[in-house]
């Protein structure tokens, strides 16, 4: 299964599923699989097929042409997942899928030190959690969430109210992990240049020739927190989102990479709204994780005061380096799945979407957009990432749900019913997984 989603033309912000059994074609013409009425997109524009080698595009003699990475293709050309495809120059989209294992290619193995790495993880993970605790009162969930999202490579959006150490605990991971950390406050007035980094024009003392220099932005880090993202205008958050999925930044007409790892923790308010620029369901999508940060116990409360309003805090040790995070995230995608756990996640996944044969009819009633293709990979990460945090090589049905609050929160759109009768996504979500079951017998015969 492959989704392409489209970043800019009519069908901006919309994704489209293909499930590779037969070419998909795209174009103007009502016979097509995927049809387009912009009008740099010809009748027949391009075709899409999944061959023995993997995923292909192909252009079909387009008026306007199709382009990959500038350059203009003119054979079957592979796709890989995160490509960005331009038809024409007013319409482009982006190619994803989750590679899927053939019967005659088992997937990568772990090797004897990744195995020995993952064996030693649950007591790596409980030093991480004891040393983040030195500076963090309570709070474990969110700590071990923000840890999920690390190894599995993602982003995640912190929700909580001000005060709530948001910004301290992230610097703090960061120093435990031993990663690169930048902030960059968001407010209304701040450009994407300022994030990304500019060109100067200087003049060689000798020669007197003028050049342009790139002066990098905070962007260039391993961590960036993104603090209070909704207050800055859709065109830094854009820079910013384009950042976070292509991991890299385009300074006039030079791209530049940026440094592995690479992750992106942004902070959001939600009582505060007066002023700010909400980010669209299109680009919430893109983050992996959206990790609700509550009120601490009142005995920790209690701690928090005694110990920030009397001696020094204690600095946190260093856990792992920057070259354990890159091993792990390798190892993530390593840990094998069944085919058991897959069909869980999809079945709930689509559960979610209110015009599909399997959803509940709450979900019928109360849902107004379901969760999309990149939540069921985000819920399979989740569940290795945590297999992996516990010292464990397999991931169970478990995993899953362990991950799918903040997973889904974000993807499940409540219509005004729900709204009136006080159910939250968070609400839905539980009686979701208390109606879906596990696969049976039934489901493999």
């Amino acid at each position: 299964m492959a989704t392409i989603t489209f970043m800019t033309g009519l069908e901006s912000g919309k994704s489209r599923e293909i499930d590779g059994s037969r070419p998909a074609l795209i174009g103007r013409n009502p016979e097509c699989d995927i049809v387009l009425a912009d009008a740099v997109v010809s009748g027949r524009h391009a075709r899409i097929e999944r061959t023995s080698a993997g995923w292909t595009i192909v252009d079909l003699d387009s008026s306007n042409g199709t382009f990959i990475g500038g350059h203009r293709i003119e054979r079957q050309t592979p796709l890989a997942s995160g490509m960005l495809v331009d038809l024409g120059d007013e319409v482009a989209f982006r190619f994803e899928f989750v590679a899927a294992a053939e019967p005659d290619q088992p997937p990568p193995e772990a090797t004897p030190a990744e195995l020995e790495l993952i064996k030693q993880m649950a007591d790596r993970t409980e030093q991480i959690r004891r040393e983040v605790g030195k500076v963090i009162i309570g709070q474990t969930d969110v700590v071990e969430q923000l840890i999920m999202v690390l190894l599995a490579g993602g982003h995640g959006l912190l929700v909580g109210m001000p005060g709530m150490a948001k910004t301290l605990m992230v610097s703090t991971v960061a120093r435990v992990l031993d990663l690169d950390f930048r902030r960059i406050q968001f407010t209304p007035d701040l450009m994407p240049t300022d994030m990304t980094g500019t060109e100067v024009l200087e003049s060689d003392r000798t020669t007197q020739e003028k050049t342009f220099r790139f002066i990098r932005g905070p962007i260039f880090c391993n961590l960036l927190l993104a603090d209070e993202i909704n207050r800055t205008p859709p065109k830094t958050q854009a820079a910013l989102l384009e950042a976070m999925q292509e991991k890299r930044v385009t300074v006039g007409n030079t791209t530049y990479s940026l440094d592995a790892p690479f992750f992106v923790l942004a902070t959001q308010n939600p009582i505060e709204q007066e002023g700010t620029y909400p980010l669209p369901e299109a680009q919430l999508d893109r983050f992996m994780y959206n990790i609700w940060v509550d009120y601490p116990q009142e005995h920790e409360e209690e701690e928090i005061v005694r110990t920030t309003t009397a001696a020094v805090p204690t600095m946190p040790e260093k856990i792992l380096s920057k070259q354990d995070v890159l091993q792990l995230q390798s190892v993530v995608r390593k840990i094998p799945v069944s085919p058991h756990v897959v069909k869980y996640t999809i079945r709930l996944v689509r559960s979610t979407r209110p015009g599909d044969a399997r959803a509940p009819d709450f979900v019928r009633q109360f849902v107004s957009t379901g969760a999309g293709p990149r939540a069921g990979q985000y819920l399979v990460l989740a569940a290795k990432a945590r297999a992996v945090m516990e010292g464990r090589l397999h991931v169970s049905c478990a995993d899953v749900r362990r991950a799918a609050l903040p997973v889904l929160r974000h993807r499940i759109l409540t219509n005004f019913a729900a709204d009136s009768e006080g159910l939250t996504p968070v609400k839905l979500i539980e009686k979701l997984l208390a109606a879906v079951e596990e696969p049976s017998e039934k489901d493999y015969a």
